[in-house]
């Protein structure tokens, strides 16, 4: 059984995806914690409703908030196998990614290389889209390195979004197809079947 952390600064509806496919035992998986940067948050009742330890972190001492060296220690003790971020706003620190090579993953709502990096997240990045009038847009799971949305990318999906008429109809059809994407993709690596080819990263069936 893979067991994830999960990191979420919103309400949480990947990470309610996560579970769901979870319970539902399509998912051979345990999500041990939820981590926010946040006290509250959509995200912190739906682990608490399910049982799920959550901790708050920050890079800086903060009452009723832990800090990373504190996260890794937990993370390391409990066999923490992946990191995923599922609308986490802060920049993962250095020492968490060397410590988790290869094993943090993020989704980003649009079609990486494109329309990332610092500030490229929420409405921001459809808001973007829309006002370049792209025609097609999508999610994209990549993992996390030490640069905003540079990591390698493990899987896309795309939408057609030739005749919306707002960010917000973007935003909607981007958040079916993350809520799609996020729970096979942690399949995937349940599975054993995610891999490094000529330093391209490769799904197996």
């Amino acid at each position: 059984m893979l067991k994830i952390a999960v990191f979420v600064s919103g309400r949480g509806s990947n990470f309610q995806a996560v579970l769901n496919e979870i319970n539902s035992r399509g998912l051979n998986a345990e999500i041990k914690y939820l981590i926010s940067d946040k006290l509250n948050c959509g995200a912190i009742e739906i682990a608490k409703e399910n049982g799920i330890k959550v901790f708050s972190v920050s890079e800086i001492i903060k009452e009723n908030f832990i800090d990373y060296t504190e996260l890794i220690k937990n993370f390391t003790e409990s066999k923490i196998e992946l990191i995923v971020l599922a609308g986490f706003l802060k920049k993962i620190p250095d020492q968490l990614i060397e410590k988790f090579e290869n094993r943090i993953i993020n989704i980003h709502p649009a079609l990486l290389p494109s329309f990332g990096g610092k500030g490229m997240y929420g409405m921001n990045v459809h808001k973007a889209v829309f006002e370049t009038s792209a025609k097609v847009s999508g999610a994209t799971i990549h993992f996390v390195d030490k640069v905003y949305d540079n990591g390698k990318i493990i899987y896309q999906k795309c939408v057609d979004i030739s005749e919306v008429n707002s960010p917000e109809e973007i935003a909607e059809k981007i958040l079916k197809i993350e809520h799609e994407i996020l729970p096979f993709v942690i399949k995937k690596f349940s599975e054993n079947k995610i891999s490094f080819e000529k330093n391209r990263v490769i799904i197996q069936q």
